[in-house]
């Protein structure tokens, strides 16, 4: 496992649906705030948004390009053009909106955490950490748990094991029922084989959300160290059902054939 939650990689986009209605508010004062230009880069971002949440890739890829010529200083616009050019496998074209973001808007919690987990995903986990505890400082920023279950999970991948029980720890005192910091905790405790502690915060994951491929083939691997047979046949029986062709099911299959 050891990865970052594909809920919490993406959890920054969400919150930029708060910035692009809210970001003035964090501002002083300003007549020119809301010129013509703004406010088609406001309008052209959250189009770009909602034709990307559609899958309109080209579209939105469109509208958000449109968005950081009339604008170039607002920073939401880079950030979701930035994502947008992740998702559709465009790393390199990324990184530069993400830097011109933060150049923007220094201070944004959900700029600061969104670049750091890119840099993350790029392989600069000490840089993406920085950036990710940056984005505490801003006093807007309304989800902390979400930037530090992020770095937790950025130094658990990169073998930090002992800075990733911190973050995460920190990240569920914000909010014991992040499910992401719940899984990265039980992700992290398999790994140093305390398995009985990995379960407890396994079950309080499925208390919290749904399960996932992950959490399924996580709980397979618990069990299966515990030596509860019955309990690793269902967690293998239920990945194998609601998540057939995931690489987690496939994984689980060529364990069992060995």
């Amino acid at each position: 496992m050891n990865k970052i939650p594909f809920s919490t990689l993406l959890a920054g986009l969400l919150l930029l649906l708060i910035a692009l209605s809210g970001c003035a508010a964090k501002q002083p004062v300003d007549p020119d705030a809301k010129t013509a230009t703004r406010k088609a880069a406001e309008s052209n971002t959250q189009l770009g948004l909602e034709y990307m949440n559609r899958g309109q890739f080209e579209v939105a890829l469109g509208k958000l390009k449109k968005a950081v010529k009339d604008d170039p200083d607002y920073a939401p616009g880079h950030t979701v053009l930035a994502i947008l050019y992740e998702r559709i496998g465009e790393f390199e074209l990324a990184g530069p909106h993400y830097v011109k973001a933060v150049q923007a808007d220094p201070v944004s919690g959900g700029v600061n955490n969104n670049y750091g987990v890119y840099l993350c995903k790029t392989g600069k986990p000490q840089e993406a950490i920085t950036y990710m505890l940056k984005a505490l400082d801003d006093p807007f920023y309304s989800s902390p748990a979400v930037a530090l279950a992020n770095a937790g999970s950025c130094a658990m991948k990169n073998g930090m094991l002992a800075e990733a029980d911190d973050y995460l720890r920190r990240a569920l005192a914000h909010d014991a029922k992040f499910p992401d910091a719940l899984l990265s905790m039980a992700d992290l405790n398999h790994q140093q084989k305390n398995y009985l502690r990995s379960r407890a915060f396994l079950q309080r994951f499925e208390a919290a959300t749904a399960q996932t491929a992950e959490s399924l083939f996580l709980g397979y691997e618990i069990e299966t160290a515990l030596l509860n047979d019955k309990m690793a046949r269902r967690y293998l029986s239920l990945l194998n059902s609601n998540f057939p062709a995931s690489k987690e099911a496939k994984e689980a299959r060529r364990i069992n054939r060995t």
